[in-house]
Formats: C-alpha cells, sequence, structure tokens
C-alpha cells in the first residue's frame, strides 16, 4: 500500500527492467496492462499464500492454548487474558511499525516480524515439554510472540499496494480477508481433533513449523517488493526533501495522521471499524468457553469451522467480483446483518443453530472489512499508506483490547451468575436463553450484537460517510512523490 497502484490511463506501463514499455504515443498499450495486471495479482498471489499458511498456525495455536487453560482454570477470565496478550502489542506499537514500512525493506520487516514472533512460542513449547504450563507462562510467551509480530501487519498490508494495481484494491481486499479466515476456517476443525492427540506441545511445533512457508514465499517476491520500495523513496517528494534521513518519527506519524483527518468520512470510517471490533472481541474471546461449557474441543472445532465457511464464501465473491459502487452501502447492511448474526449466536446453546448464525456472521464480515479497506485507500495516497494503517490499527484495535480487558471479568463475576438456575435473571431471560454455565455469555454476546445493528441505521444517514463517493476508488491514488494524479477539480466533484 505505499507503491504507487498503476492504473490505466494514468501512467505508462513499466517493463520488468524499469523503461517504459512501447506503445503509440507514449500510452501504454491495452494488452501490456492487462499482463502486467496479471503478474501483478501472480505476485500478490505467491506472498498471499505465505500468509494463508501462517494463519492456519495461528489459528492452530489459539485452539490449543484456549483449550489448555479453559480445561485448568475453567474460567473465561483465563481464555480472555490469553487473548489481551496477543492483541496489545500491536495495538501500541501498530503506529510505530507503519512507520517502520514506509521506511525500510518491507520485505525483511515481514521476514523479521515472523521469525522473532516463533521466540515466544518456542519458549512455552520448552516449558511445555518440562511439564505442565502455567497460565502466566502462557501470558508471558503469548506477549512476547506478539510483540514482534505487530511488525508484521502494516508492512503486509502496505504490500497490496506494492504489488496490486488500483483497479484491482477490492479483488486484493477480499484475498487478504479469505487468507484471514484460514484461522477460523481450517484451524478450528484440525485443532479440535489434534489437541487431544498431540497436546498443546503438538500444537505449538506446528505452528513453528509455518515460519518456513512464511519466508520462501516473502523471499519469492523480495525483488518486487524491494523496487517498489525504493522507488518510493527516490522519487522526489519536494515537502520533505532535505529531511527524509532527519525527520524524527513523530513527526511521521503526526503526518500519517493528517493524512487521515484529510478526507471527512475516513475517521468516521476508522470509528466503524473500532465498533465492529469491540464487539467481534467480545465474540472472539467468550465463543470458545461458551462452547466448552456445554460440549468437548471437537464439537467447538466443527461448529467453528462451519460457521467460518461463510466467511470464505463471502471472501470469495468479493475476490472474484469487482464492485466499484455504493461501498458506504455496503459497509453498513454487512454491518447491521454482522450484528443480528452476533445476536443469534448468542440467543441458544443448540451448536446447529449456532453454526448457521455463525456462517451468517462470517459470510458478513468481508462486506464490512473489503469496503472499509476500499474506502479508506483511495482517500490517502499511497507513500503514507504505511503509517496510516499502523495509525488505523491501533485506534480499530481499541475495541479489541477494550473487549479482551472486560469480558472475561463481565463473564465470571456479572453475568455468569445472573443466567445460573438460582441467578436474578433465571426467571426471566432464562426462558429465552436458557440457564446454567455459559448462558450469562451468551446474553453478552446478544447484547453487543444487538449494539453493533444498531449502531448501523443509526450511521446511515451521516453526513461524514456522504463525502465518499461511488467513482472509481483508484482515481484518487497518489503515486509516490504524494502528487495527485487525478485534476484536482475532479476530486472535488467526487465530494458530495
Amino acid at each position: 500500500m505505499s507503491v504507487d497502484p498503476q492504473s490505466p490511463g494514468t501512467r505508462p506501463a513499466v517493463s520488468p527492467s524499469g523503461a517504459p514499455d512501447p506503445a503509440p504515443g507514449g500510452a501504454a498499450a491495452p494488452g501490456a496492462s492487462d499482463a502486467a495486471s496479471t503478474r501483478s495479482l501472480a505476485r500478490f498471489s505467491v506472498l498471499w499464500l505465505g500468509q494463508f499458511v501462517s494463519n492456519v498456525g495461528s489459528g492452530l495455536t489459539a485452539f490449543g492454548l484456549a483449550a489448555y487453560l479453559f480445561e485448568r482454570t475453567g474460567a473465561a477470565t483465563s481464555v480472555t487474558l490469553v487473548t489481551l496478550c496477543a492483541f496489545l502489542p500491536p495495538a501500541l506499537l501498530a503506529p510505530l511499525a507503519g512507520v517502520l514500512a514506509d521506511r525500510f525493506d518491507r520485505r525483511l520487516i515481514m521476514i523479521a516480524g515472523d521469525g522473532l514472533s516463533m521466540l515466544g512460542l518456542a519458549y512455552i513449547l520448552g516449558v511445555a515439554l518440562a511439564g505442565d504450563v502455567a497460565p502466566w507462562q502462557i501470558y508471558l510467551g503469548v506477549l512476547c510472540s506478539s510483540l514482534f509480530g505487530s511488525l508484521l501487519d502494516p508492512a503486509y498490508r502496505a504490500t497490496v499496494t506494492d504489488l496490486v494495481p488500483a483497479e484491482h484494491y477490492d479483488r486484493a481486499s477480499g484475498m487478504v480477508q479469505l487468507a484471514a479466515s484460514s484461522k477460523y476456517l481450517i484451524s478450528p476443525v484440525l485443532a479440535g481433533f489434534l489437541y487431544p492427540l498431540l497436546g498443546i506441545a503438538g500444537i505449538l511445533v506446528l505452528d513453528i513449523a509455518t515460519f518456513a512457508v512464511t519466508v520462501a514465499t516473502t523471499l519469492a517476491v523480495r525483488r518486487h517488493l524491494r523496487r517498489s520500495s525504493a522507488a518510493a523513496r527516490q522519487a522526489p517528494q519536494p515537502e520533505r526533501a532535505g529531511r527524509r534521513r532527519a525527520e524524527r518519527r513523530g513527526r511521521e506519524l503526526l503526518r500519517g495522521w493528517r493524512e487521515l483527518t484529510a478526507h471527512p468520512g475516513v475517521l468516521t470510517v476508522v470509528g466503524i471499524m473500532a465498533l465492529a471490533t469491540f464487539c467481534v472481541g467480545f465474540l472472539e474471546t467468550l465463543f470458545p468457553p461458551m462452547m466448552l461449557s456445554f460440549s468437548t474441543p471437537q464439537t467447538l472445532g466443527v461448529v467453528q469451522t462451519v460457521a467460518a465457511t461463510g466467511m470464505i464464501a463471502g471472501s470469495l465473491v468479493l475476490s472474484t467480483v469487482t464492485v466499484t459502487t455504493r461501498y458506504v452501502q455496503e459497509l453498513l447492511i454487512g454491518l447491521g446483518i454482522a450484528g443480528v448474526c452476533i445476536a443469534g449466536i448468542g440467543i441458544t446453546a443448540n451448536p446447529v443453530v449456532i453454526a448457521v448464525a455463525g456462517f451468517c456472521f462470517f459470510a458478513s464480515l468481508p462486506f464490512v472489512n473489503t469496503p472499509a479497506e476500499v474506502l479508506i485507500r483511495s482517500a490517502i495516497p499511497n507513500a503514507a499508506q504505511g503509517r496510516a494503517w499502523g495509525l488505523i490499527s491501533l485506534l480499530s484495535n481499541i475495541g479489541f483490547v477494550a473487549a479482551f480487558a472486560s469480558a472475561g471479568p463481565l463473564a465470571d463475576r456479572v453475568f455468569g451468575p445472573l443466567l445460573l438456575p438460582e441467578g436474578a435473571l433465571a426467571g426471566s431471560l432464562g426462558s429465552i436463553l436458557g440457564t446454567g454455565p455459559g448462558r450469562g455469555i451468551g446474553l453478552m454476546i446478544v447484547l453487543v450484537g444487538a449494539l453493533l445493528a444498531v449502531a448501523a441505521l443509526c450511521l446511515g444517514g451521516s453526513r461524514r460517510l456522504a463525502a465518499f463517493t461511488s467513482a472509481d476508488p483508484g482515481s484518487r491514488s497518489r503515486d509516490g512523490s504524494g502528487e495527485d494524479l487525478a485534476d484536482p477539480a475532479v476530486d472535488q466533484r467526487r465530494l458530495r
């Protein structure tokens, strides 16, 4: 996301040698442009494959640690704490990681982040091989792993613009969501059956082994990542001339913030993402304790995998069908459907109903994430997208941190007792939601789903969201110099 996307009609096609392809009148030949787009998507697909495999490994570890902790403590708080340790470093360090993604070789940042994150998992593995793992040791190992892994996400997101033309942003975003869904689609059913056989140690070994695949795929596209990033740094940048090396990181973060606030609707979209992550955070961290309170790890794995097929279905639709209009409407409709489906997950203890509601929820996620990414990507110049996405990750991850910090204590000390057979709400809401272990968590999930659905309805008349145009998002992209490729008057007409 940091180097100029080559959209038709804005720049000449560039050959692998770096020279413009010959075409009459200096314009790029349509056939050459199509071929270049195909090659760009192929390169991105290689990098995407590595992230797909890495996400599967991460999902195995997340499932295994959640099951391990809940078996030994019986408390939702232990599961939420390990999830909090996994998300806190990215939430705090995302802006710094975004600056690094813009200033240094993204290839090396991705390899270093993924490789060093294995140290925390290796620590947990070493303790597990020596005997039972204490909860605090798991928290420490996960915190260390997440600390280094926080370098990865802004660099990976920024490579979308390194490798993918502007007209394929939405398709690439769909592929990114597809890779992200692998930890929910493939990992749970695998972990549900592998965990009883291999234990937590075997699960960790499998996750560590995925590092080799990530490194291989990153190295396979290293030439294109390095050339693109170097071109962006070497391009003439008048507003940063003479201070490129001396500019302090704090001032770079300020530039990223200015880019976020330059468009009236970007912060609103980021706020929507923060609210969505808050609600999804409750579901993500409380779903395993809720299911394990009345079922087995195998049942949990199967239900999670069946539900996650909805996300892969939604991602496949967005990765094969190019959507060019009505991004705001798509975002709000997807948000409302997601909220209703979250409520459906918590309203019952029937695994079949939960799986169906979960399927619909996951199917709606790509229709929230992809339009949000396209709207933001179209409003921020490419040269600043690394640091901008770092700030966006910080702001949106606040929702996750708030959910992970509060969900466990609320479930164990407040909502859980309310729906026990002798609880205060057993005779009222208990007749609808049921009573017993895990039903207080179900009530929490219903409430956060309702919050998300109501927010989608209220945002329908937002003037800030109305500022986004339905025109081609790539038309406002900028090259490495930070100058608009489109005429400024056109940009003014695009704002409603």
